[in-house]
């Protein structure tokens, strides 16, 4: 999967956004059908320390506040999390920016997430973790690129639109403080 450039960034959000212009006068359908399935998904940001449930470190707040700042015109609609203090955390800002509540779902149960997201129909921010993140993508259909480098990547978002025909395109791009794998990593 390739990298995008700031402009290029600039226009998948741009054409995200217009992709979900539609009028709600003229809707009657399911909400699946009445425009398209836009998730956005992302890793926790850094956490504080190792422990199973850790808070976010200071680099981890900054990204939660980044993300909310780089959604900001994405009309996010529903916004989900699974119940981990670290997910919960990053998932916050974006929720608060949009006037919504944070939902929980299972990290254990990708399907039945999966369902409810296209069931639902609309502009999602799930927020998940190294291994769930990619499987949510692939199981709406999306290319997941590589694996998530567990120790220091954070970076990553990545825009599944899914379109009233079923078919499904995916991108990967990069936000906030840029993750550089290397030997002082």
């Amino acid at each position: 999967m390739r990298r995008l450039t700031l402009p290029a960034i600039a226009t998948v959000l741009l054409t995200i956004t217009l992709i979900g212009c539609s009028s709600k006068a003229d809707t009657v359908s399911f909400a699946s059908e009445q425009q398209p399935l836009v998730v956005f998904l992302v890793r926790h940001g850094e956490k504080a320390d190792l422990s199973r449930d850790a808070e976010l470190s200071a680099a981890g707040l900054e990204r939660a506040a980044t993300l909310a700042t780089t959604l900001r015109s994405a009309e996010i609609e529903y916004v989900h999390s699974s119940d981990f203090i670290r997910t919960r955390n990053t998932a916050a800002p974006t929720a608060t920016e949009h006037g919504l509540e944070v939902g929980l779902y299972d990290p254990r149960d990708l399907p039945t997430l999966v369902e409810k997201l296209r069931r639902t129909g609309g502009r999602h921010l799930v927020v998940g973790h190294s291994n769930t993140t990619p499987q949510v993508v692939e199981l709406l259909g999306g290319e997941p690129s590589l694996a998530i480098d567990e120790p220091g990547e954070y970076d990553r978002l990545y825009i599944v639109t899914i379109g009233s025909d079923g078919a499904a395109s995916s991108v990967m791009m990069r936000y906030g403080t840029a993750y550089y794998p290397g030997p002082e990593q």
